[in-house]
């Protein structure tokens, strides 16, 4: 099945950022390591080991760089820079046992989308998608990933227009209405009920859209000193964002504000961070940088302090994914690393997976059956391929 989006494409003017930001996100990539904290790895290097994690697919189909994965039920989603997002089907060999399970997957869908895929969102019964020409699309799942919003709408775009005080100041001498993104939309998150989407850019901004009508109803303009290129929320309403300055900023709408205000700023990183993850609970915080190294922040509440940072890659760690005790990193050293939290707060190096020809740019990780030890970790890459992984956890390491 293809899904095609109507309408005219994007311009090539439209597709460009500016120099500054494609210099930021090629040194992200090259940078050396460069720890600003004391290593929490309880096991120092690690291989891949054979009996703990096996490469059991290999899906290809995308003609760029993978650059979002994410699971849903018994389909995953991809988007490249290829301008497509494909859907992706799992059926597991029964027969085998939940442990032993090989799993197949093939391509059910392929949605055409006007601009370069940056991340994926599923939020109800929608999939968001946000581009590099500086939008925001959101799919209907149960018809058939049919597009049914762009944001901003038509109605914001229009009233903002005729409000000349909803203008925002986005760079020296730049206004631009408060409801648009004027760079790459690099990252979304929903808060925990789902009410609110929360979408970050490279144009240093932060704004908030309400998923009952898509209506912007906030815009944090200057959010950062540069890029933004990821962003998290926890249960309990806070908003993590990461940011080429180097920096990771908390924020949160006070219970009967309508604004959402920094809270804190965590300044341990040496280089741009690219990439958060957060425990279910939110008690700790996982950012990955150019300096090559994923620093663990533990406090919840928003008060995060850092404990250490997780060594092992050579060059910029660019996603993070976790699950459970588990955390996987991707890397521009083409390598994904499995690390698990053990009692006592430090962290062994359970695989590296090394099959891969490029950067890995995104990742998705989930346990394959709650009754078992197996989880399955997703890599997409600039080889344009995603690896699915089996790994194997012993109990004890896994239910940390």
């Amino acid at each position: 099945m293809e899904i095609t989006e109507h309408g005219t494409e994007s311009s090539p003017q439209q597709e460009r950022s500016s120099s500054a930001q494609l210099l930021s996100e090629s040194s992200s990539i090259s940078s050396r390591p460069s720890y600003s904290l004391p290593s929490l790895n309880l096991n120092g290097q690690c291989s891949t080991n054979p009996s703990l994690c096996q490469c059991i697919s290999t899906l290809k189909g995308h003609s760029s760089y993978v650059s979002a994965i994410l699971v849903l039920g018994g389909s995953l989603y991809s988007g490249s820079s290829d301008r497509q997002i494909r859907v992706w089907t799992a059926a597991a060999a029964p027969s085998l046992g939940a442990d032993k399970a090989q799993y197949y997957y093939s391509s059910h869908a392929v949605i055409r989308c006007k601009s370069v895929v940056k991340s994926l969102l599923v939020s109800g019964e929608n999939l968001f998608s946000c581009h590099q020409d500086h939008k925001i699309r959101v799919w209907r799942i149960s018809s058939h990933h049919r597009l049914v919003k762009v944001l901003p709408t038509c109605r914001d775009r229009l009233l903002s227009l005729l409000s000349p005080r909803k203008r925002v100041e986005v760079r020296r001498h730049e206004t631009c209405t408060w409801v648009h993104h004027v760079d790459a939309v690099s990252g979304l998150a929903a808060s925990a009920d789902g009410s609110l989407l929360y979408s970050v850019s490279w144009d240093r901004t932060l704004k908030a859209w309400r998923t009952s009508d898509f209506k912007c109803v906030e815009s944090v303009a200057k959010a950062h000193h540069d890029a933004i290129n990821a962003i998290v929320v926890s249960r309990d309403g806070f908003v993590y964002t990461g940011s080429a300055d180097a920096t990771i900023k908390v924020w949160r709408r006070p219970p009967n504000g309508r604004t959402h205000s920094p809270v804190a700023t965590l300044e341990r990183h040496r280089s741009a961070v690219n990439a958060l993850a957060l425990s279910t609970d939110g008690a700790v915080l996982y950012s990955g940088a150019g300096d090559c190294s994923v620093i663990v922040w533990e406090g919840g509440g928003g008060r995060m302090e850092a404990r250490g940072a997780l060594v092992g890659h050579t060059e910029a760690v660019l996603c993070l994914s976790t699950v459970a005790a588990l955390v996987c990193s991707g890397s521009a050293d083409r390598t994904v690393r499995v690390w698990c939290r053990k009692g006592g707060g430090g962290y062994t190096c359970l695989a590296v997976l090394e099959l891969h020809g490029g950067p890995i740019k995104s990742l998705a990780m989930l346990r394959a059956d709650p009754y078992s030890s197996t989880y399955l970790v997703y890599s997409g890459s600039m080889d344009c391929d995603i690896k699915v992984w089996k790994l194997f956890v012993p109990p004890s390491d896994g239910d940390a």
